[in-house]
């Protein structure tokens, strides 16, 4: 119904539906859009269609370093990009005054600097402040040159919900590039792992040979034989080694790759190894050999260039068997020695302990660089056996180098998040640390933003705790994965953050690769607990800790104590090679078995 006296007067009505539609609008951006300009800008003319305006500004502030920076001016000035002190213009007497602010004539306001005709046909000004958990972040301000316009209370509280509006634009941004930033610097530190890797495989191999030529000369000389052929092949060792030291550094793949097949390869290999070590060895190929990604060629390779190396260096054994097995989604390589063996103290997927050495870590992490798992599996004096599955169709490239499980960090001292930060991307590179933020608000905004794997959140959160945040960040998506940073195992709120379905808790003196174990292990849906929260909660694994199996996981274990393998319990039980594998882990975990060997050996104790 329109006004009589003037037909174009909009109706309350009408005036509240363009409300409607203007931020309808504003939210679609906000839904679709991360560059922080284009975005404001569309904020901004959504705001001066809707209030009449044909002037305006939105900028950001920077409290801390005394200054704002004009992100988007339309109709007055154009001095977009421009920084200016805190003590000139709108949005300084906005932060002055910690709240709105509204002026009849530009005129009034303090160090104004729009001059010119711009400054004598401003009239009407009204300012607000875009805040962020209760800081200001910015300022939007409207302008008029209408001499007999005047903006009114109800004008700002208007203003305030499209403020609201910027104001998750630019911690949506930030946060975003924050990301991308997190990005970046993965696929440097993940470069500068593989190149670590490789140099340590390359150079590991290299000096092994060498000193067996070495030794041979020198025992040789200590019976009166002539040395010059040792000497020769140990040469011949050392040119090779600094011939493959140089092409891993320029990121080429090994030579003996160079014009051969991955049988053939290792052929040659094991051929080294038996003129090295006097080893008998074996190569077994199964299945038809099908068109491999060429990473995966070269990480499969490696994988068993570093475990023939650890049997010449390591093993005293007299027979290696390498088996090549082409499946229809996966390719797997074992390598088995008669060798010493070792103690196993934590090896598998999901690893329940870190794993011995840089040799044995290295060879995980190829296998988890392409989506792929190692085992190894060995005991005192009855050998090693290493077993590498790959899947054929190497990762998505839109995936990159991307780490799999994204995190946000909640802690309200910005000295332990940025700790946690740093010991996260040092112990676990598939961790990627998307957000910080400082109280349970923040961490519910970005949780909506940016949809992490796990929250690791303090405890005592200021305001909400932890306990409520988790059941806050569960009532909205039950998926949602919290581990909470405790002070004491003592802590009653730890029974009611069980309750509401906290994933896991870190005590104070958890160390880097505590933090990263639990966290990764809680992505995957398990539980790591210290002794001390064992005992809290009264969970006992004393024992062979058959009480604490799943009805599978006892038929797993009973299947295992027989010897089987994967493959054929998993035929046994109509389940996956995949599912299996996690069962046994769990197995393993669960009884403190570091092997299956040991697992075994539980076994024959029981009875």
């Amino acid at each position: 119904m329109k006004d009589a006296d003037n037909p174009s007067t909009p109706t309350d009505a009408e005036s509240v539906r363009a409300q409607f539609d203007t931020l309808a609008a504003m939210a679609g951006d906000l839904a679709g859009h991360f560059a922080l300009e284009p975005l404001l800008e569309r904020i901004l003319r959504h705001t001066l269609e809707l209030l009449g305006s044909d002037s305006g500004s939105i900028c950001t502030v920077d409290e801390a370093a005394g200054t704002y920076r004009k992100d988007v001016d339309l109709g007055v000035g154009c001095q977009s990009g421009r920084t200016f002190p805190l003590d000139e213009g709108v949005t300084g007497e906005v932060v002055r005054a910690r709240r709105s602010v509204i002026f009849d004539e530009y005129a009034q306001v303090r160090g104004g600097h729009i001059d010119g005709p711009d400054r004598a046909r401003l009239h009407g000004t009204l300012g607000v402040p875009i805040r962020w958990n209760g800081v200001i972040i910015g300022a939007f301000v409207l302008f008029s040159r209408d001499s007999a316009r005047r903006f009114t209370e109800a004008d700002a509280a208007l203003l305030e919900r499209f403020a609201a509006h910027a104001a998750i634009a630019i911690t949506n941004a930030r946060l975003h590039a924050v990301a991308e930033e997190r990005a970046r610097e993965t696929a440097v530190l993940a470069e500068r792992e593989r190149a670590v890797r490789d140099v340590h495989d390359t150079v590991g191999r290299g000096l092994a040979d060498l000193l067996l030529h070495v030794d041979e000369a020198d025992r040789r000389l200590a019976t009166g034989s002539d040395p010059r052929d040792a000497l020769a092949k140990a040469r011949t060792a050392a040119r090779s080694a600094l011939s493959e030291t140089q092409r891993t550094v320029l990121g080429l793949g090994p030579a003996l790759l160079d014009g051969h097949s991955l049988g053939e390869a290792i052929a040659l290999e094991l051929a080294w190894v038996e003129s090295a070590a006097a080893l008998e060895t074996r190569l077994v190929v199964v299945g038809e050999p099908g068109p491999l990604d060429a990473e995966t060629v070269r990480q499969l390779f490696r994988i068993v260039q570093e475990s023939l190396t650890n049997v010449v260096e390591h093993a005293g054994a007299k027979h290696v068997r390498v088996g090549l097995v082409y499946g229809e989604s996966e390719v797997t390589v074992l390598v088995e020695d008669d060798g010493r063996g070792f103690d196993v103290t934590g090896l598998g997927k999901p690893p329940s302990r870190p794993l011995r050495g840089l040799g044995l870590q290295n060879l995980a992490a190829r296998a988890q660089h392409l989506g792929g798992i190692v085992h190894v599996e060995s005991t005192p004096q009855w050998g090693t056996r290493v077993r590498a599955e790959l899947p054929v169709a190497p990762p998505a490239p839109d995936r990159g180098p991307r780490p799999r499980w994204r995190v946000l960090v909640a802690h309200q001292s910005p000295l332990i998040r940025s700790g946690l930060v740093r010991m996260l991307a040092l112990a676990e590179p598939d961790i990627q640390v998307v957000g910080e933020v400082a109280d349970a608000e923040a961490a519910m905004e970005a949780y909506d933003l940016l949809h992490p794997s796990v929250v690791l959140a303090d405890l005592d959160l200021p305001h909400v705790d932890g306990v409520q945040l988790t059941s806050h960040l569960r009532a909205a998506d039950p998926g949602a994965v919290v581990v909470l940073l405790i002070g004491s195992v003592g802590d009653d709120r730890l029974r009611d953050a069980t309750a509401v379905g906290a994933a896991g808790f870190l005590e104070p003196h958890a160390d880097a690769a505590s933090i990263a174990r639990t966290v990764v292990a809680a992505a995957r849906g398990d539980l790591l607990l210290s002794p001390a929260l064992l005992g809290r909660y009264s969970v006992s694994l004393t024992g062979d800790g058959a009480e604490t199996l799943t009805a599978r996981e006892r038929e797993v274990r009973a299947l295992v104590e027989q010897g089987m393998p994967d493959k054929r319990i998993a035929a046994e039980l109509h389940i996956s090679v995949k599912t299996v594998e996690k069962h046994v882990g769990a197995v393993l975990r669960k009884t403190g078995a570091p092997n299956r060997t040991a697992l075994a050996g539980q076994s024959v104790n029981r009875h």
